[in-house]
């Protein structure tokens, strides 16, 4: 992926918060509302697995959600900007983005989804996030802001970024997350394990106890927040080992914020860099390596074995490696009544 004009402006366009962070708290708050709805409903997974969100072809979805004998799938369309709910009985609705208070929105999607038969409720209120709001939904009419073209950029950044995860995630045979989004943060991440148990963390909460409940290392991708004035990539460890931030990060540009513990890349330099692809990977797995190698991860056995061999010679080389099972084999498939 070379970065071109093309690439820096339609795949990596700029998205500098102080434009659009009304539209930004607007859609999150948008985002926990609805997230919530797939908290109810879904069944429960490890790590809150069950309550993210996924990358669609037109914006994020919440997948297939069971209820009764039907499944029904939310899904935020930020090309045609409307929530559109499906359920498999083929039924719809589409509740706008635009022009809608967090009230207003709020009673449109349990309005709509009443219409549907689908019947739930969630705690109305903001999860975890005072800079935004504390207000219950019901009462936001203060956050109704929604700049189309801001939030299609952000959709369009999550789909590179998405990607990019993706090849990432299956370098690793490990356990590993899905490349999901999750509400809380508003966040893409992706998270690998090791597969030993981690201890709690002193003072969390029960939703931090279930998420860092194994060592891991995870990643993602955030659009900035009050402390973190533009988007970036990040990742951290937990449990984090010792000397895991002094070792070296690539590219050039990442750094350590010793302060938030975590390992940092801007997007303003991904998207700058000649091949933004290569830079985040390059990031992803730089951290990676520092946390493996310090928790004594088996960075082998948990690495994709290459495919880049020919047939002829992988097969030569398990021969070499087994050759008793591999004779047995050949001499089964010879025999007439093989």
């Amino acid at each position: 992926m070379v970065n071109t004009s093309f690439t820096r402006d339609v795949q990596f366009p700029p998205l500098p918060i102080e434009e659009w962070e009304d539209t930004k708290n607007t859609l999150h708050l948008f985002l926990q509302i609805v997230g919530k709805v797939r908290l109810a409903l879904f069944p429960k997974m490890n790590h809150w697995w069950h309550v993210s969100y996924y990358v669609s072809v037109s914006g994020l979805t919440t997948g297939p959600i069971p209820y009764e004998d039907l499944i029904f799938e939310m899904e935020f369309d930020f090309r045609e900007h409307v929530l559109r709910i499906d359920t498999s009985e083929g039924d719809s609705r589409n509740v706008p983005l635009k022009g809608l208070s967090v009230a207003a929105f709020y009673g449109s999607l349990f309005s709509s989804l009443g219409e549907l038969g689908i019947v739930t409720g969630i705690k109305p209120v903001p999860y975890d996030v005072p800079a935004i709001s504390t207000v219950p939904f019901a009462e936001d009419y203060q956050h109704a802001s929604y700049i189309e073209e801001y939030v299609n950029r952000f959709w369009r950044i999550l789909v590179q970024v998405h990607s990019i995860f993706q090849v990432f995630r299956g370098w690793y045979i490990g356990k590993s997350s899905p490349v999901h989004f999750f509400w809380h943060s508003a966040d893409l991440a992706v998270t690998r394990f090791s597969g030993r148990p981690a201890p709690v963390k002193v003072g969390a909460n029960s939703v931090e106890r279930e998420a860092s409940s194994h060592e891991m290392i995870s990643f993602g991708f955030w659009a900035g927040d009050k402390n973190v004035r533009e988007p970036a990539f990040y990742a951290y460890m937990h449990p984090q080992p010792a000397g895991f931030m002094n070792e070296p990060l690539s590219p050039k540009e990442a750094f350590w914020n010793h302060e938030a513990g975590l390992a940092m890349l801007m997007y303003e330099d991904v998207r700058n860099s000649d091949s933004p692809e290569k830079a985040v990977l390059d990031f992803l797995e730089s951290v990676y390596q520092a946390g493996a190698k310090r928790a004594n991860w088996d960075i082998e056995a948990f690495r994709l074995p290459s495919f880049e061999e020919h047939p002829e010679e992988q097969a030569e080389h398990q021969l070499e490696k087994h050759p008793k099972e591999y004779t047995d084999i050949l001499e089964k498939l010879e025999r007439p009544d093989a």
